[in-house]
């Protein structure tokens, strides 16, 4: 089972306008939805539609960690949060005719007691992989996802920003950045799909089994042991690239969870992150026929 922590989770609130934003003008629209958001749960919701077994835990407060809680029960996502005092962020999006406009809280302030609940949360569920994923709320640091890397028999992967990796000191199975997150994490040149590959080879021998790059439009790397491997992503009609890193993961997770080797995991990665791209939002596709898109995909020592 691949168990994800979420540790700063959000309830993300989206509003759609037919008219433009205006200061002093009430606006007023039924078009508005509620959604679970955070890395690691995306990462559950997608490798529950790939048919893997997943629990999806983190940090979560009310009123809005109600919301979130069973909006994952009605996507039938097993779900073990772990309750807060403090309160889930709420992040609202606003759709206009000449624009999109964000606005994000912060988060909550977490405790190391906290902390200790949830490596008592892992530990009941025993899992054999666990995915750390997205940003921290304030009150812990690397120190608290390192903690979990050494609570217990299980594999760790981390999907976390450039600075946060710079400052893990445990062994991790797996690290996931982007273009952007590798170059905060190694300070080298990401412009191209060989300088990606080196520095994923660079951040690698500081302490993680594997580093799986998704490059956007160019693909993904994964730097292993006993090589690099490239794989371009798959030509498709990109309707949103929201999530799209997380698919990838997503996928990979999954191929290594059934020992796929190395090369078919990058290959799953790419076509399960080439599916959501074809969909709007956060809308999870069907993945029953994703074979096909696998065996499309090309992989090449780097």
């Amino acid at each position: 089972m691949i168990l994800t922590v979420t540790p700063n989770p959000a309830l993300d609130h989206t509003l759609t306008l037919d008219e433009p934003l205006r200061s002093g003008v009430v606006h007023r629209t039924d078009a508005a939805r509620f959604d679970a958001g955070g890395k690691g749960i995306n990462v559950s919701q997608y490798l529950r539609a790939l048919g893997e077994s997943t629990l999806a835990t983190g940090f979560l407060g009310d009123p809005f960690g109600s919301v979130l809680r069973a909006q994952l029960g009605e996507e039938g996502v097993d779900a073990d949060f772990v309750d807060i005092d403090d309160t889930t962020r709420l992040n609202t999006t606003v759709l206009t005719p000449d624009g999109e406009y964000k606005l994000n809280h912060g988060g909550p302030r977490v405790g190391e007691n906290a902390v200790d609940s949830l490596l008592e949360t892992i530990a009941r569920h025993d899992p054999e992989t666990v995915l750390v994923a997205g940003s921290l709320p304030r009150g812990i640091d690397a120190t608290a996802i390192d903690r979990i890397s050494a609570a217990g028999s299980w594999e760790v992967a981390v999907d976390v920003g450039g600075d946060l990796l710079r400052s893990l000191s445990g062994r991790y199975a797996l690290c996931k950045p982007n273009r952007e997150e590798l170059a905060a994490a190694t300070d080298e040149p990401v412009d191209t799909v060989e300088g990606c590959t080196a520095a994923a080879e660079a951040l690698r021998a500081r302490g993680f089994d594997r580093v799986v790059a998704s490059l956007g439009a160019d693909g993904a790397v994964m730097a292993t042991e006993a090589g690099a491997l490239y794989a371009p992503a798959l030509e498709t009609d990109v309707v949103d690239t929201v999530g799209a890193g997380d698919a990838l993961l997503s996928g990979v997770l999954a191929a290594l969870a059934r020992g796929e080797p190395d090369a078919v995991a990058l290959k799953y990665g790419v076509a399960v992150a080439s599916r959501v791209t074809a969909v709007a939002g956060t809308v999870v596709p069907g993945f029953d026929d994703v074979r096909a898109d696998v065996e499309a995909v090309s992989v090449s020592e780097c």
